[in-house]
């Protein structure tokens, strides 16, 4: 594809802003869209008929059939390593915790520009976890409000500082210096820590982290 290694699907029913989110990622150097779909039902059938894994899934909530929200743990299913960013002009408490909680990497409104959007693909790819600024607000005032009794998941001291690293923000990379262990060690915690959380990446892991005061 010409040097462009980063695949995305688009699930978006309005088919003008369809055309647009897949015009911009068809002319950026580092990325590219085959495929866009109105409805999560035809993005589903062709994951599994065509064995499509795409790298980044951009998914718009208020879908006709089946919503966004119900297709993150489909996706997640048929192509575990797909990022999926959700784009909506909802931006309702309980989208928000449940698209977070069931997988989303991120979070975007879609009044963003599709160079923003663009941007935010890229940083999902690099491990980041971009999220709206006024949503950013709302997901705080949420876990404010939240009064759940911490778990300790069986988490190890080290997990426990990796976990709180990675609420920080830090990267991976970052991790490994200020720890002073290797990428890979980091990595390997990482894992251990997604699984004892039982959660499929890092947003869920913060968001878990949060709202059960692992932290």
């Amino acid at each position: 594809m010409n040097g462009k290694n980063i695949e995305v699907i688009v699930v978006e029913d309005n088919s003008m802003f369809r055309k647009a989110l897949v015009d911009v990622l068809n002319k950026s150097e580092s990325m590219y869209c085959r495929h866009s779909y109105g409805t999560a039902e035809d993005a589903l059938s062709d994951i599994e008929s065509k064995e499509l894994l795409p790298d980044i899934v951009l998914l718009d909530i208020g879908l006709p059939g089946m919503n966004g929200i119900e297709c993150i743990s489909h996706i997640k299913r048929l192509s575990p390593d797909s990022k999926v960013i959700m784009l909506t002009i909802h931006d309702e408490d309980d989208n928000i915790f449940r698209a977070i909680c069931s997988g989303a990497a991120g979070y975007l409104l879609k009044d963003a520009s599709t160079e923003e959007i663009a941007q935010s693909i890229q940083s999902v790819i690099m491990g980041g976890a971009p999220i709206d600024a006024h949503i950013a607000k709302k997901i705080l005032d949420i876990f404010k409000k939240l009064t759940a009794q911490p778990t300790e998941y069986g988490l190890t001291n080290r997990e426990k500082e990796i976990l709180k690293l990675l609420v920080k923000g830090l990267s991976k990379k970052k991790i490994a210096e200020t720890l002073f262990i290797s990428f890979h060690t980091v990595d390997t915690h990482i894992r251990k820590i997604y699984e004892k959380l039982e959660v499929h990446n890092r947003s869920g892991a913060i968001a878990k982290a949060l709202k059960e005061r692992l932290v």
